[in-house]
């Protein structure tokens, strides 16, 4: 055992020199360090399950995710760490009776393509956390959508770069607005969730860079989180949470990185390796198969495998974060804090409001007249709530939890996840609208009654749901448990019924023809009934547009099957057959799972950029979305140089305010050869009838470059490039051309 420093054997509690706020949190963090035992650093550097919290204390109530020790004698508060970004968590009821503001899924605040909602939300449900007792909120979810199937996409932001990186940014920033610090995750291509704990992603670095290292990066400048969560998956051979690649040279050399990387809960494989290729803090430890940063760290430190200065490093990260975000100075109550729930819930209704996407809308069947002498309501449970994703997001809302199911089909260790709707009913809220309309509500398992129902009509609502959860990806993108066959049924009889999604991505809709309008709601969030219905009569507009690509059919994606799926099955049937091990500490979450490889073909061509490479037709293209009144483009200027900015005028040109969110696309040479659209800049509008105003927006020549692995560095060519500015992807309303100068940016 290495001896105890001479300063740490006479620190007193009323002589710690790192007390002083006037110091950086560099070098207050560097003194803490060098009054620390060995052994008091080795404990901040791996840590349990929150639960570990109530066996040493029952009475405490900062029961979460996982916890991780401080250090008393210094006055260095514990790390109390809560699952995650559409709210506080309860899993498996950790803290019977506690619930929390359910934000809707972080894909209905990417819809929104707003900014100040993001950072609303994350404001949010950060002062939720501190209030209840938590210094860390596991939140920052940034990993693209490549694949549409992958059951967690609704966690995240969409297949965009600028969009996922910019709204990310400022949902972290306002989590940590309330001095506590958020996570960043999952470092990296951490997109698919059947194989998510042995998948090798296999891609350039280049391409790489251009695409989620891109978003990452954005957002990490944007929202400066404390900590990066590596993933569980393999990047090009090695594990992300031993990725020398990633965690030194890109995250902590390039990026200068300041703050720490914990693992993913399960995600850690090594000692030495980990410790040596940049991972400062392994997470619930109990879902490794060894604890690999307590006594076999300490082990590997005295060996002389892991330096002393490494350790430090980790120590110091973690410290000078804890420092900078205020958690030490100001920490969070011991006891929970009384929560204004009432203003909170309208947080999350404003973001789903924002965010739900109006798809289709023939002959203005929408907003819905208030004349309607008969509606009829259809399937979706619209007559309690709505539904919301499962994992480790999933939230108990205050609005309350009137359907709770079992995970259909769940391995034993998930038995957490459950089908979970919030207490929100849209049938309810739809009613208070038309108080002397009748109001008629089917469940939609009768097909034949439900169609009999909705002939005589004056307005047909059929909801409906398809569930994701995290830890497993959807066979099909269709709508399950026969709703096609309700909707087909429903529209024959009636031609005025509007469709309204409740999803976790894209849908396919092979009824689309016959129905009158589609809104696309989401996971709606807490108060996602009452903002379905504010949409559906026009009390505000639709003003949602869509961040990621529905495509037409299952065959259009880079990978229309679930790649290692029949491997994940196979090894989940013998798991299933071995009885289970008594007394274990450790569970093998990969399933026994060997690792496979995913070659990402699209590379840094994911979401649209694929279906304009590919010349596949989606169902609708990103950044699609109708609104209830009009709005054109005008005047646009385009400087090029070395700030490139776009300007131009948006009017509201039709009899209703509204809000428009104008893209601007840049058509760029791609790896391939032929040129490809980026999102190069985007604003939300406002505007009453007739209003117009004047939009500028800042470009970062990064969305314009290459990466160029050889210098390295980004790399802007010399030319012209042609700009537009449009409704989405595929509509461009008015162009221009961007002369650009050679220029070489720093990683």
């Amino acid at each position: 055992m290495l001896p105890i420093s001479a300063q740490a054997q006479a620190s007193p509690a009323n002589a710690r020199p790192w007390s002083d706020a006037s110091l950086s949190p560099d070098a207050r963090a560097a003194l803490v360090v060098k009054a620390m035992t060995l052994d008091e650093k080795i404990a901040m550097l791996h840590g349990t399950f929150g639960s570990s919290v109530r066996k040493a204390n029952p009475a405490d109530k900062r029961v979460g995710a996982g916890h991780i020790p401080g250090v008393a004698r210094l006055g260095i508060t514990d790390l109390y760490e809560t699952d995650a970004s559409l709210g506080i968590a309860n899993g498996g009821s950790m803290r019977p009776g506690d619930v929390a503001t359910a934000l809707p899924s972080s894909l209905a605040t990417a819809a929104s393509f707003d900014p100040a909602i993001a950072y609303a939300g994350g404001a949010m449900i950060g002062a939720e956390a501190r209030a209840k007792g938590f210094n860390v909120l596991l939140a920052g979810g940034v990993n693209l959508t490549r694949d549409p199937w992958n059951g967690r996409n609704f966690e995240y932001l969409g297949e965009d770069v600028l969009l996922s990186g910019v709204l990310a940014g400022e949902s972290i920033r306002g989590v940590q607005s309330n001095g506590i610090v958020s996570t960043i995750k999952h470092l990296a291509l951490n997109s698919q969730e059947s194989g998510r704990y042995v998948l090798d992603a296999r891609m350039s670095e280049a391409a790489l860079r251009e695409s989620d290292l891109l978003a990452f990066q954005i957002a990490i400048e944007r929202g400066q989180p404390g900590s990066v969560m590596c993933g569980y998956n393999k990047v090009n051979g090695d594990w992300d949470c031993e990725n020398d690649h990633l965690l030194n040279h890109v995250l902590k050399r390039d990026w200068a990185f300041k703050g720490w990387v914990m693992s993913d809960w399960g995600a850690v494989h090594s000692t030495v390796k980990a410790a040596n290729a940049g991972l400062d803090q392994e997470s619930g430890q109990e879902l490794d198969k060894a604890i690999y940063f307590g006594a076999l760290l300490r082990a590997a430190v005295e060996a002389g495998t892991v330096s002393q200065a490494r350790i430090d490093d980790m120590v110091a990260r973690i410290l000078r974060t804890m420092f900078a975000q205020g958690v030490i100075d100001t920490p969070s109550p011991a006891v929970p804090q009384p929560i204004d729930y009432t203003a909170h819930g309208l947080i999350a209704q404003q973001a789903a409001e924002a965010g739900i996407v109006l798809l289709k809308n023939d002959r203005g069947l929408l907003p819905a007249a208030r004349t309607a002498k008969r509606i009829v309501v259809i399937g979706g449970h619209a007559d309690v709530g709505v539904l919301s994703g499962g994992g480790s997001s999933q939230v108990a809302a205050v609005a309350g939890t009137p359907i709770r199911m079992p995970m259909p089909n769940g391995p034993p260790n998930l038995g957490f996840i459950k089908v979970t709707y919030h207490g929100s009913s849209p049938l309810t809220a739809i009613a208070a609208r038309v108080p002397k309309a009748e109001i008629v509500y089917l469940d939609g398992q009768d097909v034949a009654a439900a169609a009999d129902a909705a002939r005589t009509a004056d307005l047909v609502f059929v909801f409906a749901t398809q569930w994701r959860t995290e830890a497993v990806d959807l066979a099909t993108l269709a709508l399950p448990d026969g709703q096609d066959a309700l909707i087909e049924a429903v529209a024959a009889a009636n031609p005025k019924t509007a469709v309204v999604l409740e999803t976790g991505g894209a849908v396919l809709m092979p009824w689309l023809p016959r129905v009158g309008a589609v809104l696309e709601a989401w996971y709606p969030g807490e108060r996602g009934g009452e903002a379905i219905a504010r949409v559906l009569f026009g009390e505000v507009d639709a003003t949602g547009r869509l961040p990621l690509t529905f495509p037409a059919s299952d065959r259009q994606m880079p990978r229309p099957d679930i790649p290692g799926l029949d491997k994940v099955n196979e090894a989940a049937a013998r798991q299933a057959s071995k009885p289970p091990t008594v007394g274990a500490t450790t569970i093998d979450i990969s399933g026994g799972v060997e690792s496979f490889p995913v070659d990402y073909v699209e590379g840094a061509d994911a979401g649209y950029r694929w279906y304009r490479r590919t010349g596949a037709k989606p169902l609708f293209p990103f950044g699609y979305g109708l609104s209830y009144t009009r709005f054109a483009y005008s005047g646009l200027t385009v400087t090029g140089g070395t700030v490139p900015r776009v300007v131009f005028t948006v009017t509201n040109s039709g009899t209703r305010a509204g809000s428009d969110v104008p893209q601007v696309y840049a058509s760029v040479a791609g790896r391939e050869g032929a040129p490809v659209s980026r999102l190069i800049g985007f604003d939300r509008v406002t505007l009453a009838p007739g209003e117009r105003r004047t939009v500028s927006i800042a470009i970062d020549r990064r969305l314009l470059a290459q990466y160029d692995v050889s210098r390295p560095g980004w790399h802007v060519r010399r030319g012209t490039v042609r700009v537009s500015v449009g409704r989405d992807v595929e509509t461009a309303v008015i162009t221009s051309d961007m002369n650009l100068v050679e220029a070489w940016l720093k990683p």
